[in-house]
């Protein structure tokens, strides 16, 4: 008997894919991308390998497409200056809670060169140009978004993977009180 509704091998599709990059991002965290093969994330999906070649093509593809990420930073100009900082904690607060990819992301871009290249790539793509906006100097905004960045991956390496306890068990505006001053002092004090 055949599925008479035309939408019904998109939706599988969709859902293949979905298995696929959901099997992938767990994989790439736990192993990292050296490690990781298309023939686990194949069994961690439940499908043939040769499905995730179909759908991603390599495993470069298929890392690609499993750890995507769209910060979706705010419009930092569009915010009194004073509220960088905060905004920002904020945001990336969010984004860390609700995203495993940011997890999987962090855990492979520590542990491997594809990983570490796909980090740098979000930090040049999406991050500095945030920096340039805000900061007075835009001459410093390399230095100062790679001094944003060591807050904020740091806060998420021991709160989200390495789970060190005092981390963990501070509350989002303990962390935003802590943070918030640091990282309004990279983006908009005077240069050393």
């Amino acid at each position: 008997m055949s599925d008479s509704n035309p939408d019904a091998p998109s939706r599988r599709s969709d859902t293949t894919r979905a298995a696929i990059l959901e099997a992938a991002r767990e994989r790439f965290a736990a192993d990292g991308y050296e490690r990781a093969t298309i023939r686990a994330i194949a069994r961690d999906a439940r499908i043939d390998p040769s499905m995730v070649m179909r759908y991603y093509g390599t495993k470069e593809g298929l890392f690609a497409a499993a750890v995507a990420v769209d910060l979706k930073l705010p419009d930092l100009g569009a915010l009194p200056r004073e509220e960088a900082g905060r905004t920002l904690v904020t945001h990336f607060l969010d984004l860390w809670e609700r995203d495993e990819v940011l997890t999987a992301l962090l855990r492979v871009g520590a542990a491997g060169q594809a990983g570490a290249e796909r980090m740098q790539g979000v930090f040049r793509e999406q991050l500095l140009p945030v920096a340039r906006r805000v900061c007075p100097d835009p001459g410093q905004a390399p230095v100062r978004a790679a001094l944003l960045a060591s807050q904020l991956l740091g806060l998420a390496l021991t709160r989200y993977v390495l789970r060190i306890p005092p981390a963990v068990a501070l509350g989002r505006e303990e962390i935003v009180a802590w943070l918030a001053p640091t990282v309004q002092r990279y983006l908009t004090a005077p240069g050393p």
